[in-house]
């Protein structure tokens, strides 16, 4: 596990922008599972701002989804894959074959079955970005989720129910959710964690400091090989980085 923090959250972002870009060149059609959410919004940012200014070229690069509630797809304001439309996708004007994307209306689990196929045609995930829950979760793979799973319907948490609510204008149910398991995520080659502000320092440092535990799935990636996370300084607030 490798601790990164700075001082702004804007420097957190180009820091793992500039990671990002560097890890996906090392591999031919590379593939990239990404995130929505707050906190890897200004990494996306970053990549499109590099784009546009003709530095970096996406265009072998491929596209897993991590998450998307039940019952939404991108059609649906607040749902990942709108939010990902909108600040990765469309920005980058990135080829519908390049994305495969869990889709809520569907049957869910064929779509696990189609993503995970879609991973292992490319030869399985390069860099997987992912953000922390305020309860530990990593995707929707919330508290006491077996770690052998792989892309699966999740069960929402309440403390996740509660969270995703900022996401839209009008109170919505989000009991239910289709997600990468954490065995799939713990095969990607990188894996990249993104927090900030201080209202999820606390949670940090149990992730940082605390008993690995499937109680606290993302505490679950300090045992992969290559995972770093990158926090603004509110994040890191209470962890001990030597």
């Amino acid at each position: 596990m490798k601790i990164i923090v700075a001082d702004s959250y804007n420097a957190i972002s180009k820091k793992a922008a500039d990671d990002t870009v560097e890890l996906m060149q090392q591999y031919k059609q590379p593939l990239i599972c990404v995130a929505s959410g707050d906190s890897p919004a200004g990494l996306y940012k970053e990549l499109v701002q590099k784009v546009n200014l003709k530095k970096l070229d996406v265009s072998d690069w491929n596209f897993a989804s991590l998450d998307e509630w039940a019952g939404m797809n991108g059609n649906d304001e607040g749902s990942c894959r709108f939010y990902l439309n909108d600040q990765l996708f469309n920005p980058l004007k990135v080829p519908e074959e390049r994305i495969q994307f869990f889709d809520g209306k569907a049957n869910l689990q064929k779509q696990c079955d189609e993503v995970e196929g879609f991973i292992k045609r490319l030869g399985g995930i390069d860099v997987a970005i992912v953000g922390l829950g305020l309860n530990g979760h990593v995707g929707m793979n919330e508290p006491g989720t077996s770690a052998v799973l792989r892309s699966h319907i999740a069960d929402i948490d309440p403390i996740t129910q509660k969270a995703g609510q900022k996401y839209f204008k009008e109170a919505r149910q989000l009991t239910h959710g289709v997600t990468l398991g954490l065995a799939t995520l713990m095969e990607a080659r990188h894996v990249i964690l993104m927090v900030s502000g201080s209202k999820k320092a606390g949670i940090v440092q149990k992730v940082v400091e605390g008993e690995i535990s499937e109680n606290l799935p993302a505490s679950l990636l300090r045992n992969h090989a290559n995972f770093t996370i990158y926090l603004d300084k509110e994040a890191a607030s209470m962890v001990h980085v030597g």
